[in-house]
Formats: C-alpha cells, sequence, structure tokens
C-alpha cells in the first residue's frame, strides 16, 4: 500500500487527502518572496485523532510533515521544503467551549481570529490579539502573533493558557490549563507558542480573552517629519499614558493608503492612536496626549468619536502592507519586522528611512512602535534574482542595525526560511544547542517542518 492510500485509509473521505496538482501548488507558496517548493500530498484533518493517525504514518515512513493555516504569515512557515505532506488544519475550525464568566474560550486551530470575534462580541468579550491578517488561531500561537493592541493587551504568549499537542510520535499532550497561572511544573505550553510547527502540531488552544471596554477611542496625529513621530511614539510610553495601540505609519505609507483604499489622510509621518476604559478616563488620558504633542511638531491630531470612523482608521492601517504592494503590480509582498529596545525606536526608524531612500526601491515603513516592534514593506518580483538579492541586502542592514542596539531580529513575524542566518547572528551557539536538544528530544527524526529556524 502507497503512502497515499495509507492516508486516504485514516482519513476515510479521499476529498481529504489530495495529490491535486492545484492544491499541491497552493500549498507549495505563501504570500511573500519565498521560492515555492510542493508537498508530495495535502491531507486536511478533521480530529486529533486523525492528526495522530497521519503523525504515525508519518513517523513509520520517514515523511517530512509541514502544518498550516491560513497560510498569511511572512516568512516562509508553510512551505514545505523538504516535500512530504502538507498538514492543512483549516477544517479544524470549531470554537468547542466560551466560558464567559471565567473570560476563557477553547479553540480548534482552524478558528481565524475575525470568526472567533464574532462569537465573542454577544458575550461582550473580545480577543485582543491583531496581527492584522485574518490568521488563523493554530499559526497565530505557532508564531507568537502580536500586533496593533500589543502594548495594551500582550501577544500570544500573554493569552495562551493551555493546548492539546500532537508530538512526532502520534503522542498527545495537553500542556497548561484553564488556569491563570500556574507554578506546577515546567511551562512545556511556552516551548510551542513560536515553535513554527517545528515541535508538534496545536490541535487545540485554550485562550484568555477580554471584556470589551466602555469606551473605545481613536485618534490620528499628523507630524512635519518623521523624526518627531518616532520620538512622540516614544514619549507617549516614557511618560505612562496608558494607551492600548499606537502605530507609526510614514508617509509612504499614508500615499499608498490613499490611493489603494481611496482615503484622503494627510500624507505625513503619523501616529494612530487607541484608548479605551471608562469615560472620563478616556477623556482625560486624550487631553494629556494633546498637550504632549504639542511640543513635538504634531501638526494635527483628531480622535474618532463613532465606531464606524474608528473602524476605517484601523482598516487603513491594515491595509497598509498591501497598498505598498499595490505600487508594485505583479510584484509580491515582502515584509520585514525587527524590535528594539524602547529607547532606540526613534533613531532606528530614522536610520531606517535613510536606508530605504538610498534604494530604487518602493518601501513603507510602519509599526507596532508602542512595544519597538516595526515593520519595512515592499513589492518584489521573486523571479528576479536582481530583486530577491537586493531584497536581502536590505533586510540584512535593517537588521544588522537592530541587533547592534540589542534588539531581536524579529519581534513577531518569526523565523521561518527567511530569518534563519539573522537567528544564528542573535543567539550564542550555546542557547542555539540547547533549542537543538529540545527539538531533537521531541522530535528526533526532524519531521515536522523541516528546513525553518535551523541551519540543516
Amino acid at each position: 500500500m502507497g503512502i497515499v492510500d495509507e492516508l486516504k485509509a485514516i482519513i476515510k473521505d479521499a476529498g481529504r487527502v489530495s495529490v491535486n496538482e492545484t492544491v499541491l501548488e497552493n500549498h507549495g507558496k505563501d504570500l511573500t518572496y519565498h521560492q515555492s517548493s510542493l508537498p508530495d500530498v495535502v491531507v486536511f484533518p478533521k480530529t486529533t485523532e486523525e492528526v495522530q493517525a497521519v503523525m504515525r504514518v508519518a513517523s513509520q515512513n520517514d515523511l517530512p510533515v509541514t502544518p498550516c493555516g491560513v497560510a498569511s504569515s511572512l516568512e516562509g512557515h508553510t512551505i514545505p521544503v523538504k516535500g512530504g505532506i502538507s498538514l492543512d488544519l483549516s477544517l479544524m475550525n470549531q470554537i468547542k467551549e466560551i466560558r464567559s464568566e471565567d473570560f476563557i474560550v477553547v479553540v480548534e486551530p482552524g478558528v481565524t481570529r475575525r470568526q472567533l470575534g464574532k462569537a465573542l462580541k454577544q458575550y461582550g468579550l473580545f480577543f485582543p490579539v491583531d496581527p492584522g491578517a485574518d490568521a488563523s488561531i493554530g499559526g497565530m500561537t505557532a508564531t507568537n502573533a502580536s500586533g496593533t493592541n500589543t502594548v495594551g493587551y500582550g501577544g500570544m504568549h500573554q493569552h495562551v493558557l493551555g493546548m492539546e499537542v500532537v508530538l512526532a510520535s502520534g503522542d498527545v499532550i495537553r500542556p497548561g490549563g484553564l488556569s491563570f497561572k500556574t507554578s506546577s511544573g515546567y511551562s512545556l505550553k511556552d516551548l510551542f507558542i513560536g515553535s513554527e510547527g517545528t515541535l508538534g502540531v496545536i490541535t487545540e488552544i485554550i485562550l484568555r480573552v477580554n471584556g470589551v471596554p466602555e469606551v473605545i477611542r481613536a485618534g490620528k496625529a499628523v507630524f512635519s517629519d518623521l523624526e518627531s513621530a518616532g520620538r512622540a511614539a516614544e514619549l507617549l510610553l516614557k511618560t505612562g499614558v496608558d494607551v492600548k495601540r499606537i502605530e507609526l505609519v510614514d508617509e509612504q505609507t499614508i500615499v499608498a493608503v490613499n490611493k489603494f483604499s481611496e482615503t484622503n489622510y494627510t500624507e505625513a509621518p503619523s501616529l494612530f492612536i487607541e484608548l479605551d476604559g471608562p469615560p472620563q478616563a478616556v477623556k482625560e488620558q486624550s487631553e494629556i496626549i494633546e498637550s504632549m504633542l504639542e511640543d513635538e511638531n504634531c501638526l494635527s491630531l483628531t480622535f474618532e468619536e463613532d465606531e464606524k470612523g474608528r473602524q476605517q482608521l484601523w482598516h487603513a492601517r491594515h491595509e497598509a502592507a498591501m497598498s505598498v504592494v499595490g505600487l508594485t503590480p505583479g510584484k509580491q509582498l515582502t515584509s520585514t519586522d525587527v524590535c528594539v529596545p524602547i529607547s532606540e525606536l526613534a533613531q532606528a526608524i530614522i536610520e531606517t528611512r535613510h536606508l530605504l531612500d538610498r534604494y530604487p526601491v518602493t518601501a513603507a515603513l510602519f509599526g507596532h512602535v508602542g512595544d519597538g516592534n516595526f515593520h519595512v514593506c515592499m513589492g518584489v518580483d521573486r523571479h528576479s534574482p536582481e530583486e530577491v538579492a537586493q531584497y536581502k541586502k536590505i533586510n540584512s542592514e535593517i537588521v544588522a542595525y537592530a541587533l547592534s542596539k540589542g534588539g531581536t531580529c524579529t519581534g513577531e513575524h518569526g523565523v521561518g526560511l527567511g530569518k534563519i542566518d539573522y537567528f544564528y547572528r542573535e543567539h550564542d551557539s550555546a542557547t542555539i544547542q540547547t533549542m537543538k536538544t529540545i527539538k531533537a528530544a521531541l522530535d528526533p527524526k526532524n519531521l515536522l517542518n523541516p528546513g525553518k529556524i535551523f541551519k540543516d
């Protein structure tokens, strides 16, 4: 019996085990410049038991397994570079339990961020981790996603309480649980958050959620130059203003957003700001921000008073990456991210903009500056060796600067394929060897998402 027949015998539904050429091609690439690599077969499990059975077949036959969801990650995480099985978890998309009184929800990995948001709304709850894309919760957990709300609410590490994981052997473990805190043994769940599918297949996630605030107020501050915008963001953070979101968007990004989304925002460096809480507290915080920004070359500060205006503002921010790519038709989205200490943020943004201006590229700079994380986005033709080489050179210079200031090569995108070399620059050999030891213990045959994070 061949591998495909073995898998069909497990899954029962022949339509969920595919060697169709189009299905293989769709699972062999992502949104970015990374070169495609086809799997041998794509499997769509619906239960943990099916995932277990697939992993046992893979282990018995030494077949690589690459878990995937929506495939909205930006560093080639879901490309099966060694072939084998692409394990598509999108059909495991049930919200299994909402415990509103405990501020807890239990979901399968294929549940998407927007799907979860709609389900929570009727309970007066929301899930604050917002990377922009309608990513799957499993993928967000595997890459330790964060996003625009991080400064106020934290990322996936702060919201994942527990999980169910199928190991390479097919065994199931359930690290963490329903409690908000524990001191019981090793925090195994934290090993899998950000592991990018290299340690196990996450089949269930227990999440901590939040109550919807009484008032949410969003504002847009426009500045005369990028330096002033970066300095203002740093000032707001240092002075303890209770900002839940603070995003920096440079002039080039605003130009792209106006064209792509047919908006009419002032084309200048801007901070997108959001506050929430009791009405009086939000009012007082808004007034403090207005007073503080007057001394930072702020040209204007406007707050959106209604939900429609607020949603439009953040929609424009979330469309920033695709807006920039829209200026270079036919090219693939390419976005790098780094994170630096808060005190280094303003200068890092200025240096990065100067760097970009030295190259003949259409590039935008924006990011979740509330936690020192920012992004550079451009379009790259993955079929042009010259363009790919130029992007890699730009990326290398951005990362080198961040590392020189005590930062990290990636604040939220993850290592995947694109940041492997920089991962080795960032960490000492003993630290990397410790990570490899953990990988070898959980996946001794190196079957789970091989070729990611570590050099072969």
